[in-house]
């Protein structure tokens, strides 16, 4: 969210922003919220010029009745009555224009950095670097969900009776091999300075409403009926949300934490053939990072996010790139984001497997998250990766790994969490 000071002093650079995300529809916004502002500012002037004046006149009443004068105590006093009445007009009018702005300003999208590429949606998404050597294997690699039932490590069928399309059972070496990959992942991020956290995997609508836009609110969140309380479809939401209301010391900054949660999502519209089996569904396990830093230092960060990512896959022998994200397909508190993509030989191509994103203070803003500085507070910046996100890590993993009589390699890094197996062996 912006600073409403700043879209007031600089409208034309927030429609040519509006105009950059392919949002023209939103372009109204920009005066609408000014005539608003406007329009607050002056009733709040006239709100205080009567309290001011009510005190006045409250002492003038002390004064005249103390010198016997009643009578123009009376008169008085019918002023401050009049003016009471205005007052209590105001008042009512206050809280209704602060709803209408903070609801405009929560749409109006964040100002994206200028390094990102102008583009109306994730096709003119560019490509970065790539990190790895594609291999496309001499046998067929079969579908995701084919390879895991050769190890009966899935499910599928069950639980659809159980709990409908988008949920699966893993089990055995599958099941093992997805928990291997998320503590991995765990004591990687550890390795690598950050603390470990296990967060709330229900958060209240005001921690919703900090950390994500309306639109994403609305196609990813479960509510809980009758609770102001939402599943996470991120642990990002949960761990942002931690420093709701904080005003945080400067010495202490960054925070780095990396966390652990089931993630929750409605997954609204249909998603084509390619998002069958276990790629796209309603409830995952993820390992996350989130940084909250000094504004000069989120750029650094950032570059260091999508690198752990980037690193860890690498480790597992996987081919990755870094893509980044056009500024039509960049989520409306973002300032800048880069997805990390997955080789699969399967399809001879890259999919996404992580997405890492620099909020600039647009969190901080709607959270109230303050850093208190040596020049006085100012806003933190917040940053997000995934880690690894199993079972969409499994499918990279897996086809990567797979060897040409059905066995899956398992590399050096993973094997201590697998028990020191160094090939998993079909059932069948």
């Amino acid at each position: 969210m912006l600073d409403l000071r700043f879209v007031r002093e600089n409208p034309e650079a927030v429609r040519e922003n509006i105009r950059r995300k392919f949002q023209d529809n939103k372009l109204p916004l920009v005066d609408e919220v000014i005539a608003l502002d406007a329009e607050r500012r002056k009733l709040t002037t006239e709100a205080d010029t009567l309290r001011a004046n009510r005190n006045k006149l409250s002492k003038q009443i002390g004064m005249l009745m103390g010198k016997g004068q009643r009578e123009e105590a009376e008169d008085v006093k019918a002023q401050v009555a009049a003016q009471a009445a205005r007052l209590a007009e105001l008042e009512a009018m206050e809280p209704e224009l602060e709803e209408k702005i903070k609801k405009i300003m929560m749409t109006i999208p964040n100002i994206i950095d200028p390094s990102v590429p102008i583009g109306k949606d994730d096709s003119e998404n560019v490509e970065i670097e790539k990190f790895g050597e594609p291999v496309i294997p001499d046998f067929e690699i079969p579908y995701h969900t084919d390879i895991m039932e050769r190890f009966d490590g899935i499910d599928l069928d069950a639980a659809r009776r159980v709990a409908g399309n988008g949920f699966y059972y893993l089990m055995g070496d599958i099941a093992r091999l997805h928990s291997a990959v998320i503590s991995y992942a765990r004591d990687f991020m550890i390795e690598r300075g950050f603390t470990y956290c296990i967060p709330p995997f229900m958060i209240r609508s005001d921690v919703v409403t900090g950390v994500m836009s309306f639109a994403e609110m609305e196609a990813m969140m479960y509510k809980i009926e009758g609770e102001d309380l939402f599943l996470i479809g991120t642990s990002e939401h949960s761990m942002i949300g931690k420093f709701i209301d904080q005003i945080l010391p400067e010495d202490k900054l960054p925070y780095t934490l990396t966390s652990y949660s089931p993630c929750f999502r409605k997954e609204k519209g249909a998603h084509g053939i390619e998002e069958r089996g276990v790629y796209r569904i309603h409830q995952f396990e993820k390992q996350e990072m989130i940084v909250v830093c000094r504004p000069e230092e989120s750029p650094k960060w950032y570059d260091k996010l999508w690198q752990n990512t980037v690193d860890l896959f690498r480790s597992l022998d996987v081919p990755v790139r870094t893509l980044e994200c056009c500024s039509g397909d960049l989520a409306d508190l973002k300032v800048k984001s880069c997805d990390v993509e997955a080789w699969s030989p399967r399809q001879k191509k890259y999919f996404e497997v992580g997405s890492c994103s620099n909020l600039g203070d647009a969190q901080a803003r709607r959270l109230r998250i303050r850093v208190n500085g040596k020049d006085g507070k100012y806003l933190a910046h917040t940053l997000n990766n995934t880690v690894v996100a199993p079972p969409r890590m499994l499918i990279a993993f897996l086809e990567n790994n797979l060897q040409a009589d059905g066995s899956v390699k398992i590399p050096l890094a993973l094997r201590p969490y697998m028990g020191g197996m160094t090939v998993m062996m079909p059932k069948k």
